[in-house]
C-alpha cells in the first residue's frame, strides 16, 4: 500500500517546484522594479556584510585544512568531543569556526571532514546539527545595535542562541547511537601533543601541496564557495518580495500565528515570521521593527534565527550535496532550535539575568553601554581568537618547514 503513495509523492513534488519557478519567473517579468530592488538588497547585503564578515574564515579554515590542523585538533580535542558530542576530535574545528563566524562554513567544514574521511555519516550529521549559527557579529551587531538599538541585549540574544545550539549537540549525541562510529583513540593523555603532531605531519605529507599553491586554493575556493551564498542570498530577497506581492507571506502569517500562540506571539510578529521562513536577515529586521513588547520582539528573533530561512538551508544543501549527508536531522534541529533560543533569551532576560551579566563582564546588562564599552568589552574575546587562530597557523607552517625544509 506504501509504493504507490510514495510514487505519487515523487511526483506531486517535482511538478510544484516547477510550478513554483514558473510563478517566481511569470513575477520577476510583471514586476521588475520591485525584484530589481530585491535583487540589489541581497547584493548589498552580500557584498557590505557577508564577504567581509566570511571570507577571512573561509581562507584560514581552508589553510587549516590543508597544514593539517584539523587533524592536529582532532587528536588533540578527542577526550572532549566524544564524550560531550559523540563525534570525533576533529569537530572541534568545525564547532569553534561555526561558533565565530556564522553559517553556512561549518556545513562546508563538515563536508570537507566526510569527503577525508574523518568522519561517519551520522557522526556529521550530528556535527551539522549543533554548528550552525549565526554570526555573533550579526546577533551583536546588526541585531542588537543596529536593529533593537540596545547593546545591552547582545549577550542575551547570542547566549540564548549558543545555549541552546550546545543543548541541541549534546541531545543528538544519541542520534544514530548505533550506527558505526569512527575509530575512537584509546591513549593516555599524556602522549596526545605527540600524537597529535605525527597527525600533523602525516595529513601534510598526503596533502603533496606548496605553500603557494595552499594560498592560491584558498583564495580560490573561498570566493567560488561566497559566490554561491551570494546567489542564494539574492534569491531569497526576491522570493520573499514577489512573496510579498502575491500575497503568500500573509497566508503564512497566519498560519504561524496558531503556531506561535504558546509562546504570546502576536499578529504583528507573525508576519516576520514568515518573512524569516525564507532569509533570517530580513525576518529579524521585520520582528524589530513590529510594535509589540522588546519580549515578544526577542522571542520573535530568537526563533528566526535559529530556523535560519529557507537560504541557510538551501545553501546547507548546497554545500553537503557530493556528500551523504542527509538534511532531515538538520531541519529538525533547525526548528528545536529556534523554540529553545525563544525559551532561553526569555530566560537570560528574567532569573538567569545575574548569571548571563557574571559571564558577560560586570554590570554590563545592568548599565548603559556606549559603542566604545562594547568594542572594549568584545575586543579582548577577539584578539584571544585571532592569537588562536595565528597560533595554531604558525605552528602548521612550522611542521611543514620542518618536513619539507624549504618551500
Amino acid at each position: 500500500m506504501r509504493q504507490p503513495v510514495f510514487i505519487i509523492s515523487r511526483g506531486i513534488t517535482p511538478f510544484l517546484t516547477a510550478v513554483a519557478v514558473v510563478i517566481l519567473a511569470l513575477a520577476i517579468v510583471l514586476f521588475p522594479q520591485p525584484v530589481f530592488q530585491a535583487a540589489l538588497r541581497g547584493l548589498r547585503a552580500w557584498w557590505e556584510i557577508v564577504v567581509p564578515a566570511l571570507l577571512p574564515f573561509f581562507i584560514i579554515s581552508q589553510l587549516f585544512m590543508g597544514l593539517g590542523i584539523v587533524h592536529f585538533l582532532g587528536v588533540l580535542l578527542e577526550p572532549v568531543m566524544r564524550p560531550l558530542f559523540n563525534v570525533p576530535g576533529s569537530g572541534a574545528f568545525v564547532m569553534a569556526m561555526g561558533y565565530t563566524s556564522g553559517a553556512p562554513i561549518s556545513a562546508i567544514l563538515t563536508s570537507q571532514l566526510r569527503q577525508q574521511q574523518l568522519v561517519t555519516r551520522v557522526e556529521g550529521e550530528r556535527l551539522i546539527c549543533f554548528t550552525n549559527n549565526a554570526s555573533p557579529l550579526f546577533m551583536l551587531g546588526a541585531v542588537a545595535v543596529g536593529m533593537l538599538h540596545n547593546p545591552t541585549l547582545g549577550p542575551a540574544l547570542a547566549g540564548a542562541h549558543y545555549g541552546a545550539n550546545l543543548f541541541l549537540g549534546v541531545l543528538f549525541r544519541f542520534y544514530g547511537r548505533r550506527a558505526p562510529a569512527s575509530p575512537p583513540g584509546n591513549h593516555p593523555l599524556l602522549s596526545l601533543p605527540r600524537r597529535a603532531w605525527r597527525a600533523m605531519i602525516q595529513a601534510q605529507q598526503r596533502d603533496g601541496r606548496s605553500l603557494g599553491q595552499l594560498l592560491g586554493d584558498a583564495v580560490s575556493h573561498s570566493f567560488q564557495t561566497l559566490i554561491t551564498i551570494g546567489g542564494f542570498i539574492t534569491l531569497f530577497s526576491v522570493i520573499i518580495q514577489v512573496a510579498g506581492m502575491l500575497g503568500i507571506l500573509d497566508l503564512l502569517a497566519r498560519l504561524l500565528l496558531y503556531a506561535g500562540h504558546p509562546l504570546g506571539l502576536t499578529p504583528a510578529t507573525a508576519g516576520a515570521l514568515a518573512s524569516g521562513i525564507f532569509e533570517m536577515t530580513m525576518g529579524t529586521k521585520f520582528a524589530s521593527e513590529a510594535p509589540v513588547p522588546l519580549g515578544e520582539q526577542l522571542t520573535a528573533i530568537s526563533i528566526i534565527m535559529g530556523w535560519a530561512g529557507l537560504s541557510v538551508l538551501g545553501q546547507v544543501a548546497a554545500m553537503t550535496s557530493k556528500t551523504d549527508l542527509r538534511l532531515g536531522p538538520f531541519i529538525l534541529a533547525r526548528l528545536l532550535h529556534g523554540f529553545l533560543a525563544a525559551f532561553m533569551v526569555q530566560l537570560f532576560r528574567g532569573p538567569a539575568r545575574p548569571v548571563l551579566g557574571w559571564l558577560t563582564g560586570s554590570h554590563f546588562l545592568s548599565t548603559p553601554v556606549s559603542w566604545l564599552s562594547l568594542g572594549v568589552h568584545y575586543t579582548g574575546f577577539t584578539l584571544t581568537l585571532a592569537a588562536l587562530l595565528l597560533f595554531l597557523t604558525v605552528l602548521g607552517l612550522f611542521a611543514r618547514l620542518t618536513l619539507y625544509r624549504r618551500f
